[in-house]
């Protein structure tokens, strides 16, 4: 399987962070892409979203008015993208400490 063919069939899998609903991986011309700062600030503000979301799942599934199935959905998506956002911080860190440990 292509790479592109890959990241276009993951970019539809995962929900949009509201910070990057205008870029699209591969894009060429139209507007400038969002910078890597409002990058970071969507993705945090996706996984906030996602927990609100598995608290509210939770919270109909013990008033009796949501299901069980929808709550534990909610829950590991919300698992999943606090994982990703640890492991793309995790990977900041460590870029920025080889940058700093580079001779000069």
């Amino acid at each position: 399987m292509a790479i592109n063919a890959l990241s276009t069939a993951l970019t539809g899998a995962l929900p949009q962070p509201s910070g990057l609903s205008g870029v699209t991986p591969g894009a060429t011309g139209g507007s400038a892409p969002a910078g890597f700062g409002d990058a970071l600030q969507g993705l945090i503000e996706a996984v906030d979203n996602s927990s609100a979301d598995a608290n509210t799942a939770i919270g109909k599934m013990v008033d009796g008015s949501g299901d069980v199935h929808e709550a534990m959905i909610a829950m590991q998506k919300a698992d999943v993208m606090l994982q990703l956002t640890v492991q793309v911080r995790n990977k900041l860190v460590q870029a920025y400490q080889d940058v700093m440990r580079m001779p000069v």
